[in-house]
């Protein structure tokens, strides 16, 4: 079983945008690691809107 390549896509921009890294370097990382990317830059977002 794979990981769709939409959800891959999403993680790549979300992290992409807000990190300015590279597409390759981020299609490097796993899979977990890109979601503990997106979960941590979720969490400073929330933390930021918050104030």
């Amino acid at each position: 079983m794979s990981y769709p390549l939409e959800n891959i896509l999403k993680e790549v921009a979300f992290i992409a945008y807000h990190f300015h890294w590279d597409r390759e370097s981020l299609l490097q990382l796993s899979h977990k690691e890109r979601h503990n990317w997106v979960k941590e830059i979720s969490r400073i977002n929330e933390k930021i809107n918050s104030r």
